[in-house]
């Protein structure tokens, strides 16, 4: 069994994925904006995932804005038929490299249609609806934005519907109007609002894909989980990982990583083995948080 296989499977929609997956937002330039320092690197990256074993890729349209997009198509097309993709709609990006809401129905239409022609697709298996309300989940009803995707969904274009960014009452809101594949919010070893929340998905059957699950621009800092790693042979950002694979059977992995050699570090975490008692000593990362 190769190490990415021991981190398990979940249905995600009409496809089988293993749970650790890739995210590409890192594929990108500085701030995610630009095309990246080395596109071959970038390119090495994605066919290097695929090859050991993934199929869950994390992507949007404006990471870059256009630019990873396009290099996943560079990659990996024509697509391996097991690979699932799924991307984010419902923000843009600024002159400045700023993150701006983009949640009309004309800007959602929009939205799609950029990450069909650039991912060179004819429907999405995924789309995830990011909700700008706030910096994380701020309550607000989302039937107008949620609406205008679904009709998307109608016309055959999108799949399958995700959420992003939301809190508990607008999954139930969105729940009324479609359903809902996956959620996709802030989550980590250090980063635990939605515990609750991922229980409750867990039984379900939603599939819940933490996003910044090491830390995201700034990294996760703890002196138990450094000193657990040592104990362990491995890194810091490998137990976090492992951690998170271990903490419920409805979490979806997509670690981003711009460099070959860290995404084999990242997937070698499947194999990584967390007793009982090293679990209880992470939990300390959290309270100290």
């Amino acid at each position: 069994m190769s190490s990415i296989q021991k981190s398990g499977t979940f249905t995600l929609g009409s496809h089988t994925v293993k749970r650790l997956g890739y995210g590409a937002m890192q594929l990108a330039g500085p701030h995610v904006f630009g095309p990246p320092r080395d596109r071959d690197a970038a390119l090495a990256v994605l066919r290097e995932a695929v090859s050991s074993g993934v199929d869950h890729i994390d992507t949007c349209d404006y990471y870059g804005p256009h630019v990873t997009n396009q290099i996943i198509r560079e990659a990996l097309s024509p697509y391996p038929k097991d690979l699932v993709l799924v991307t984010k709609i419902g923000a843009r990006r600024g002159s400045d490299a700023s993150w701006l809401p983009a949640n009309s129905p004309t800007e959602l239409e929009q939205a799609v249609h950029d990450n069909l022609r650039n991912l060179g697709l004819e429907v999405l298996d995924v789309v995830n609806l990011r909700i700008m309300f706030g910096m994380g989940p701020t309550e607000g009803s989302i039937e107008a934005q949620l609406t205008a995707l679904a009709e998307l969904q109608r016309k055959g274009l999108v799949r399958h519907i995700g959420l992003s960014n939301v809190t508990p009452a607008q999954i139930e809101e969105g729940r009324r109007i479609c359903k809902i594949l996956c959620v996709q919010n802030q989550y980590n070893l250090a980063h635990r609002d939605d515990d609750a929340l991922i229980d409750q998905l867990a039984r379900e059957g939603t599939a819940y894909v933490p996003f910044f699950p090491l830390g995201g621009f700034s990294p996760l800092q703890s002196s138990t989980l450094s000193r657990v790693a040592e104990r362990l042979g491995a890194t810091p950002m490998q137990v976090a990982l492992a951690w998170l694979l271990r903490r419920s059977p409805n979490i979806l992995l997509i670690p981003g990583t711009s460099s070959v050699e860290h995404l084999r570090e990242n997937l070698a975490a499947a194999e990584l083995e967390l007793s009982a008692a090293v679990l209880d000593e992470l939990e300390g990362v959290a309270k100290a948080a």
